[in-house]
């Protein structure tokens, strides 16, 4: 009930919800939770990543200008690339690591 868990902590989050999905051997699913306007600050990634827009609409932003994504849309996030993402919409996404 890991999806629902963020959804319902969703309701009173100042701050988008973070929880894991699937953690394995060599790869991990993340279920990021997103009010309109929350915004998940500047950070890299060290580990080759997917980001999946499973509900909403979002903004995904880089040195290489700004990506809307829809739902269902997906984008693979360069290893030590800074980014940032801003929610367009209420969203759920899932973050693929490894």
């Amino acid at each position: 009930m890991i999806i629902q868990d963020v959804i319902t902590q969703l309701k009173v989050a100042d701050a988008p919800v973070v929880k894991v999905l699937v953690k394995g051997n060599s790869a991990k699913v993340i279920v990021l939770g997103f009010k309109k306007g929350m915004t998940l600050k500047e950070h890299q990634t060290g580990v080759p990543a997917r980001l999946v827009v499973v509900e909403g609409k979002i903004d995904y932003f880089s040195a290489n200008g700004k990506v809307t994504m829809d739902k269902f849309d997906d984008l693979d996030i360069p290893v030590n690339v800074p980014h940032s993402v801003e929610a367009a919409e209420d969203s759920i996404c899932f973050l693929i690591q490894g």
